[in-house]
């Protein structure tokens, strides 16, 4: 009788952006608590810098990958600006 050979976990996978972001808005939620003491507070400005900074990396690399995407067919990189909708300057 075979028995199945006991799953490996699994590398640990970084974490998605929208998870990143959505634990970075709650980090901020709770900063801005008046209750809170300040090693809370200050353990969790630390997790919210380091969300912060994988959040920008994750974003950067998106931005690579949709230049990549934007070649014209000659080969030449045409990196055009993001502007996104509604960022106008009143």
């Amino acid at each position: 009788m075979n028995t199945p050979a006991p799953k490996r976990p699994e590398p640990q996978k970084k974490p998605d952006f929208e998870r990143s972001l959505a634990r970075l808005e709650e980090v901020v939620r709770k900063l801005e608590s008046p209750q809170l003491s300040l090693d809370e507070a200050m353990k969790l400005f630390e997790e919210g810098v380091e969300l912060s900074r994988e959040c920008q990396k994750q974003l950067e690399e998106a931005e690579g990958k949709v230049e990549i995407l934007l070649q014209k067919a000659d080969g030449k990189l045409v990196a055009q600006p993001f502007e996104p909708e509604g960022n106008g300057e009143a």
